[in-house]
């Protein structure tokens, strides 16, 4: 079969994921393929112009597996065994599914792999062809897999805009462990002790604390079987914070300063090996606050007047004032130019803090 990517692609199961892929295919003019046990999706996302419904005599060159987490396995294994097409799936997790198919006929077809990309919105409606723009892909072939099963999900990948990593498949589930499920799991922990709080206590909420807790809004069914799914790699790292969390309790307890900083301090250091924009080097940040009124077209103009600043934002937050109609936007730029950025929107008119 042909190595590069021609079609049709079927996609199994038309969420947010599949519908997305869907129409990055069809953008391609690429023909598209869907299929999902609720009919109301696939009519939605053809409504889309994601594809259309596959028929039986359909004869699909790749098929995308974006089913829940615990019926990949499965779904995996139908797809090989229902045709002669090259077989992925963008699910969470890349061994357990590598497990169902291994020993199977057609298991050289099948390559695993994993858009770092999503919305903590779901179903077809949330998605968009640009989902996938400039995010990391994970590719994660199995040992027996075909070289041009390979070269099938990351043409894909490119189609869909994302930016493919090569990764084992256990390597990929240690990877997603550390920076996606555990950090997901402490965010639950953190944002369920405030659902009990004083309303007194709520009314002290800041930006930090919305930062730590957001992925926490995820759906625990979903999250669930990701974990579950995930346990080996989970576990490992969950037993590594127990340890850190007694030495810190330690710490707290007897007014340790030099133990507390030491934790805090690998804190630091944890920040700071995530990488930049572009994947590029980490560069020294600061933030500048600017006080916005809560009316329209505020921030096009506070933006106006940055960008007339020649200082390039590098993120954005904003927090909302309760007892006012105000918002605190965090504007973050290059440490070098916070300065020059201050200066000119006060010049401006524009209320700012140092």
């Amino acid at each position: 079969m042909r190595s590069e990517l021609a079609g049709p692609v079927e996609v199994v199961g038309t969420g947010l994921l599949g519908t997305s892929i869907g129409l990055a295919c069809r953008r391609a003019g690429i023909e598209v393929l869907l299929t999902d046990s609720s009919p109301e999706h696939v009519r939605t996302a053809s409504g889309l112009g994601a594809g259309r419904p596959r028929r039986p005599e359909d004869r699909p060159q790749l098929v995308v597996v974006a089913v829940p987490p615990d019926h990949l396995g499965a779904e995996i294994v139908r797809a090989l065994e229902g045709s002669d097409a090259y077989v992925t799936d963008v699910g969470s997790v890349k061994t357990g599914p590598l497990a169902a198919v291994t020993g199977r006929p057609g298991a050289e077809r099948y390559v695993g792999s994993h858009p770092m990309a999503g919305s903590e919105r779901s179903g077809p409606l949330a998605a968009s062809a640009a989902l996938f723009d400039g995010r990391p892909w994970a590719v994660a072939p199995h040992d027996g897999a075909a070289p041009e099963a390979v070269a099938l999900v990351e043409a894909l990948v490119g189609v869909c805009g994302g930016v493919p990593v090569r990764l084992t498949p256990a390597e990929h589930d240690r990877a997603v462990a550390r920076t996606s499920h555990v950090p997901h799991l402490l965010a639950s922990l953190v944002a369920a002790r405030l659902a009990d709080a004083p309303e007194g206590h709520l009314a002290l909420t800041g930006q930090g604390v919305r930062d730590v807790t957001r992925v926490a809004a995820g759906d625990p069914a979903l999250y669930g079987q990701i974990v579950t799914q995930n346990a080996e790699a989970v576990l490992g790292l969950l037993g590594e914070i127990r340890s850190q969390l007694d030495t810190l309790i330690d710490a707290v307890a007897t007014a340790d300063r030099g133990g507390l900083e030491a934790v805090l301090r690998e804190g630091v250091a944890g920040t700071a090996a995530i990488p930049g924009k572009h994947g590029a080097p980490v560069r020294p940040m600061r933030s500048v606050f600017v006080s916005v009124p809560d009316h329209p077209g505020e921030l096009a103009r506070l933006f106006a007047d940055a960008g007339a600043s020649e200082v390039n934002i590098e993120d954005i937050h904003i927090d909302h004032d309760p007892g006012r109609p105000v918002g605190l936007v965090e504007l973050v730029v290059d440490e070098t130019r916070a300065e020059h950025l201050l200066g000119s929107l006060e010049s401006r008119g524009w209320v700012t803090h140092r």
